[in-house]
């Protein structure tokens, strides 16, 4: 593993211990030629995914990508990071075990939108209004009148 500080080709694994869902192992490693240490994690990868992009463009797929994008919504609200984490390696394993190695974007966006709906309606609001481009107001009140009609027609 390269180090990141200085570019050095072989650094040291000095702890190696699983993630708290046992999706990854999380290594500690240290640099010989600058000292600095830093971690890396190390997940199974069932197959080579590709995202097909709305506009025929295609490029490899990237968790952390899906990951960023969740965080950014979940931005200041009350949810543990590890939830966050698991919830982004169910997403990416639905799609390994989905058969297909091309994924659309517009899939992945909605497992996103789908798993944010259950971790926090705020940040399901903050992504869908980037997502689905909102453009003013009545944009946001149109979706978010689309949530509330199920509770409508419960109660």
């Amino acid at each position: 593993m390269r180090c990141p500080f200085c570019g050095n080709e072989d650094t040291q694994v000095k702890d190696s211990r699983p993630t708290e869902d046992n999706a990854a192992i999380r290594r500690r490693r240290q640099c010989p030629n600058c000292g600095a240490r830093f971690t890396t994690f190390e997940r199974v990868q069932l197959r080579e995914l590709t995202v097909a992009k709305s506009h025929g463009r295609k490029e490899p797929f990237d968790r952390e990508k899906i990951l960023r994008s969740m965080l950014i919504a979940l931005q200041k609200r009350p949810v543990d990071r590890d939830r966050v984490e698991r919830v982004a390696n169910g997403i990416v394993r639905r799609l390994e075990s989905s058969g297909e190695s091309e994924i659309p974007s517009k899939l992945i966006g909605e497992m996103v939108m789908d798993a944010l709906a259950t971790l926090d309606p705020i940040a399901y609001v903050r992504f869908a209004s980037v997502y689905r481009n909102f453009r003013e107001v009545g944009d946001f009140e149109t979706f978010i009148g689309t949530l509330a009609e199920p509770e409508d027609r419960t109660g």
